[in-house]
């Protein structure tokens, strides 16, 4: 398959395939970075696990109704995704208080939330990622009310489905970024990936985290975390 590199970022790499317009190949890096990027090695078999992780939750998803760009898993560490435009919006769900929700708002880390926070933060690492409203989404051109209205609703849906399936495994779903692009025929769907990258995963009973929080506040036991969440899933 004749593939050209379209775009490198901190995680993946996206190929153009020859002769498919509509369709793009997502390769998954062992690279990792924390704090925009001022942090950065290598975790071992990170691409392989979350090729992994997001092909099964992907799955997942769009078996429950939730339009995805995913199309199949072709490597270890590649899988075939619907080509979109990515809107530049990352948005957060929240649950349980950690991070910002802590550092920036006083929460004691660990408290669940009466009901889920959503989130924007606008996609530049230029600006820090910075958190941002729909007024301000609406001028800057990114999307409308209506588009933001339904990627809210689409976030808790989500959200919903994410946390029934991990609490059958003993994971606390803390809180997660999702991405979101649109289709050939201007459709809004799920982008991306849900991995323990995007994701805050900690045991039910220990609250041991088991994502990318291991690498960024040098907790140890990295490799062991994502492949903890892929031998949990697959069960």
């Amino acid at each position: 398959m004749e593939k050209t590199l379209l775009y490198e970022g901190k995680a993946k790499r996206i190929y153009s395939v020859e002769g498919k317009n509509d369709v793009v190949i997502q390769e998954f890096k062992d690279d990792a970075t924390a704090f925009n990027g001022l942090k950065k090695d290598t975790i071992n078999n990170k691409g392989i696990r979350n090729t992994e992780i997001t092909t099964i939750l992907m799955g997942y998803l769009g078996e429950n109704g939730i339009p995805t760009h995913f199309i199949e898993k072709i490597s270890d560490n590649e899988m075939i995704v619907k080509k979109v435009d990515i809107i530049k919006v990352e948005v957060v769900c929240r649950n349980v208080a950690a991070g910002s929700l802590v550092k920036k708002f006083g929460l004691k880390e660990g408290t669940t939330l009466e009901n889920p926070i959503v989130e924007y933060y606008l996609k530049s690492d230029s600006l820090g990622d910075p958190l941002f409203t729909v007024d301000h989404i609406t001028a800057l051109g990114l999307a409308t009310v209506k588009d933001m209205d339904y990627i809210k609703s689409l976030t808790l849906i989500i959200n919903d489905l994410l946390l029934t399936f991990f609490k059958k495994r003993n994971i606390r779903v803390v809180d997660f970024k999702l991405e979101f692009g649109r289709d050939k025929d201007g459709s809004i769907i799920l982008a991306d990936e849900i991995s323990p990258d995007t994701c805050r995963f900690w045991d039910v009973e220990t609250n041991e985290k088991l994502d990318k929080d291991r690498f960024r506040f040098d907790l140890g036991k990295v490799e062991e975390a994502y492949e903890e969440i892929l031998n949990r899933i697959k069960s």
